[in-house]
């Protein structure tokens, strides 16, 4: 018998037919002696329509009354579930984030989990009931229902799964796993038995739209082995093969035995690069330019920097997410005379290309295979970062997905085996 978390995201919920599916997974988990919670997202398209009615009503609105309105979504498909399966004859309840209490900071609409009181959820799960539980929300300190972002029912259930010392919290999607690339790119992409919390961090962070990036963040503060599997497989078929999952497990380094040195290839679109020209080379130049971006809570990534020949000047160049690429030249704008630049330049039509692995920490010449493989495609770098794990590459967008196809060949990911 084990404690799990099961989550399903807004298309697993997307209609009446697939809950009765999601709740044939459920079923299968209890009939097989497990103790499940079950978090659950609204169903699909709901949230975005109870935004836009949200700005249609008003354009600057409360952002409590917006989280009372977008929070009941999920509120809707944990009912739903619930009744579907005490009509399949099991002992189930719907939970709300403040039944249980999800405590939440004040930070309406992108709130972040300060703690959760489970005493009562373990009491009901040990017990034989199903919890079905509303993700993506919690209660403020003022007593208000709290959202926590998009993406944040990823972030509930592996804070559930911690709070209530879970063996396992199951992510299903609409994938069956963690591909070493995106599958639509490249034909050869492979499912991963296992990724590190590091490396799924990583791949997170810089494309990979499997799972949240602060859902990954808990799970590895807390130690949560997280599975990724997918909620279109066959019910009765996993029980039938010993309900054995097929998917892609979280987990810790050290449960990874054979550990490649690359793992997978990221890669986003959502990039904008800035370069700030003939700034004085002077000591605090670089704080003129990136305080006032922070400032107005605008994520910097990649940063290069170019000292002229006779060292008098310098040029900056860095990256913005491409939905903030306006309100970051604005700011420059706004700053020009503080931060003493001749011209500032910008691009939105380039993608970052990411390599990463842990095997690179015990590994050379991966850094050059990479920059090698992408020199013989004929594709310039205009920026690079690296840390332990990554190497991360500004390119134009035009070659992305020929960047991607090259680096994951030029790694052997393709021979990477499944389980």
């Amino acid at each position: 018998m084990a404690r799990l978390v099961m989550k399903f995201g807004g298309t697993s919920v997307g209609d009446l037919d697939r809950i009765r599916n999601v709740a044939r997974h459920v079923k299968r988990e209890v009939d097989a002696g497990n103790k499940v919670a079950v978090v659950v997202s609204a169903m699909a398209g709901e949230t975005n329509k109870l935004v836009e009615y949200c700005r249609a009503i008003s354009p600057v609105h409360d952002a409590r009354e917006y989280d009372a309105v977008v929070a009941s979504g999920e509120q809707v498909s944990s009912g739903l579930l619930a009744l579907t399966l005490q009509a399949m004859g099991i002992d189930a309840r719907s939970w709300q984030g403040w039944q249980i209490p999800v405590r939440t900071d004040a930070a309406h609409g992108a709130a972040r989990i300060t703690g959760i009181e489970g005493e009562r959820l373990v009491e009901r799960i040990d017990g034989g009931q199903v919890a079905v539980v509303a993700g993506f929300q919690g209660i403020a300190p003022d007593g208000r229902i709290a959202t926590l972002g998009r993406g944040g029912s990823d972030t509930s259930a592996v804070a559930l799964a911690a709070a209530i010392q879970a063996d396992r919290c199951d992510i299903y999607t609409d994938v069956d796993g963690v591909y070493t690339t995106d599958p639509r790119i490249v034909s050869g992409a492979r499912r991963l038995p296992r990724v590190s919390y590091e490396e799924m961090l990583e791949m997170a962070s810089l494309g990979a739209k499997v799972l949240q990036v602060r859902s990954v963040e808990l799970a590895m503060i807390h130690g949560v082995r997280t599975f990724v599997r997918s909620s279109f497989d066959d019910p009765d078929a996993i029980r039938a093969a010993g309900n054995q999952p097929i998917g892609t497990l979280i987990c810790d380094e050290e449960e990874i035995l054979e550990q490649q040195v690359v793992t997978g290839i990221a890669y986003s679109k959502d990039e904008a690069q800035i370069s700030i020209r003939r700034v004085a080379d002077r000591p605090g130049v670089a704080g003129s330019v990136f305080g006032p971006l922070a400032d107005s809570h605008i994520n910097v990534d990649m940063i290069v920097q170019n000292i002229s020949p006779d060292g008098s000047t310098t040029d900056i160049t860095f990256t913005v997410p491409q939905s903030e690429y306006d309100r970051a030249m604005a700011v420059l704008e706004a700053e020009k005379g503080k931060i003493g630049y001749s011209a500032v330049e910008g691009a939105c039509d380039v993608v970052k290309v990411s390599v990463i692995g842990v095997g690179m920490r015990s590994h050379t010449g991966v850094a050059a295979a990479a920059f090698n493989a992408l020199s013989a495609k004929g594709i310039n770098i205009r920026a690079i970062t690296t840390s332990e794990i990554k190497i991360s590459v500004l390119i134009d967008a035009a070659y992305a997905e020929l960047a991607v196809r090259a680096l994951h060949s030029v790694y052997d990911l393709d021979k990477v085996a499944t389980a």
